[in-house]
């Protein structure tokens, strides 16, 4: 078999990358091996070397892609009045706090799906860095005229985690909704 075109590798290496975005969120970092990772892109395990130097490089780079497009922009509804802002963030809440994005941990929110896997990892990572940025990105959108965003994101983030751990449960739904209430006021 001859040799991929430089277009067809950088193919490859996007695929890889989105794929590991999102197996990461839904399973972890330690729950995917290399070869189930290139399986699931539709590669060889052989060729993962030809685009990562180590299994870490890959959670580096898919790290910063699982928050690429998210938090992009400004405060939600910062370039309208008050009221708009208020709505907007709200409509964001609903969403984010809803059962269909707890029951979509591959395609979902970085922040809740990483964050046991950047606790366990290297401090001073490529990935721990972008995480945290992503962390900063998001409060920073969560935030209104009287408060920094920390808190509703704090209470965001941990009810989805704590809603997915017990999902199954009339609790997770529970935890959706308190954390709704709370967020959304």
């Amino acid at each position: 078999m001859g040799r991929v075109s430089k277009e067809q590798a950088q193919e490859n290496r996007r695929r890889i990358v989105d794929t590991a975005s999102r197996l990461f969120r839904e399973q972890g970092t330690a729950g995917v091996s290399v070869a189930d990772l290139m399986k699931a892109a539709g590669l060889t395990h052989g060729g993962f070397y030809k685009h990562f130097d180590s299994k870490e490089a890959l959670v580096d780079e898919a790290t910063a892609r699982a928050f690429d497009g998210v938090g992009t922009g400004d405060k939600a509804g910062a370039d309208t009045d008050e009221d708009a802002a208020k709505d907007a963030r709200r409509a964001f809440v609903e969403n984010y706090l809803s059962p269909e994005h707890r029951d979509d941990m591959a395609g979902g929110c970085p922040t809740a799906g990483l964050a046991t896997d950047m606790a366990r990892g290297a401090t001073g990572s490529a990935a721990r860095h972008t995480y945290a940025e992503g962390v900063r990105e998001f409060a920073r959108r969560m935030a209104d005229d009287d408060d920094d965003g920390l808190v509703r994101l704090s209470t965001m983030v941990g009810a989805l985690i704590l809603a997915r751990a017990v999902n199954g449960d009339p609790l997770s739904d529970a935890l959706l909704a308190a954390a709704r209430a709370e967020a959304s006021a």
